[in-house]
């Protein structure tokens, strides 16, 4: 955490299982949102076995004002794919969420390395349960339907900020494309579980978080998060508002009561955050059943070197 956010503490966790799986996924040139986007949940995340894995490299072609994860021109990373999966395999994850950077640049925004992605995983962990956490895809919803084959546990797709602030922090971005691509995905397979997130904080009234709720379940949308932004600089947009855990209690209840099917909402909360906690998933007592190598997995166990 830096000091634009210390009135906001982190879950407790293990500095040795935090820097084992950082220096891991480093040496085997395997991003994660977590890193990139300067999450505040990694060190808990990292020490208990968990990561939310990025691919497509991690240069995004957009230039999101609230977002960390650098901008520029991507570059492609070989055999990503393969080493996500094989390292997938080397946890023991039984779940596991799979997101990218936007990428303009390419036709399908990326929507094929998705599926090449998915069928890496599911050839080394056919019992893995997957979560997909997608861009926008610039409107493709050709490129959408071949990520709704796949017929993935949960597909996510985050509106980030209340529609009136996309101009200002999301000016490549779009809150009628994001709707219309949960709706279409619910076009396409009615029973896809679906998934959004939303980050407050940022300048937003009460009125425009419950209108984009509204919204968001207007679209057949499942599940929902809804986290308080913490500005990763002072180069970032600032906070304008820290809500109240009353607040998040607040929104939690307005949006069960429009019929989403579980929320989860608090300062700390992200879209991936304890997404095997969510309702599609098998209900477990503890977190090592959903990753069950971790507790038992030692420091020369982990892979240090290249896996490829």
């Amino acid at each position: 955490m830096n000091s634009y956010n210390n009135q906001i503490k982190v879950g407790s966790f293990s500095r040795k299982r935090y820097v084992q799986l950082r220096d891991s996924l480093k040496a085997n040139n395997i991003h994660t949102v977590c890193i990139e986007a300067n999450c505040p949940n990694r060190y808990e995340c990292f020490s208990n076995g968990t990561a939310t894995f990025m691919i497509l490299g991690n240069v995004c072609t957009r230039n999101c004002k609230y977002c960390n994860v650098s901008k520029g021109s991507p570059i492609n990373i070989e055999n990503e794919l393969r080493r996500v999966a094989q390292f997938v395999k080397t946890l023991g994850l039984n779940y596991v969420v799979i997101t990218s950077v936007t990428r303009d640049d390419l036709e399908d925004g990326g929507a094929s390395k998705f599926v090449e992605c998915v069928k890496a995983i599911r050839q080394q962990n056919p019992q893995t349960k997957i979560e997909l956490l997608i861009h926008d895809l610039n409107g493709n919803w050709e490129a959408l339907n071949t990520i709704v084959d796949l017929g993935v546990d949960v597909l996510n797709h985050n509106i980030e900020v209340v529609e009136n602030l996309f101009q200002e922090m999301r000016p490549r971005a779009s809150c009628e494309r994001s709707l219309e691509l949960l709706k279409k995905v619910k076009q396409l397979n009615p029973n896809q579980k679906t998934k959004s997130g939303l980050m407050v904080g940022l300048g937003e009234t009460t009125d425009e978080i419950k209108q984009t709720i509204d919204d968001l379940r207007e679209s057949k949308c499942n599940y929902l998060s809804i986290g308080q932004y913490l500005a990763p600089s002072e180069n970032h947009a600032q906070v304008l508002k820290h809500y109240s855990e009353e607040e998040f209690e607040e929104f939690q209840q307005y949006a069960l009561k429009q019929g989403f099917e579980h929320v989860e909402a608090g300062a700390l909360v992200r879209s991936s955050y304890h997404a095997h906690n969510y309702p599609t998933i098998q209900k477990s007592k503890r977190a090592g059943d959903f990753y069950p190598h971790w507790r038992q997995m030692q420091l020369l166990r982990w892979p240090q070197t290249k896996l490829f």
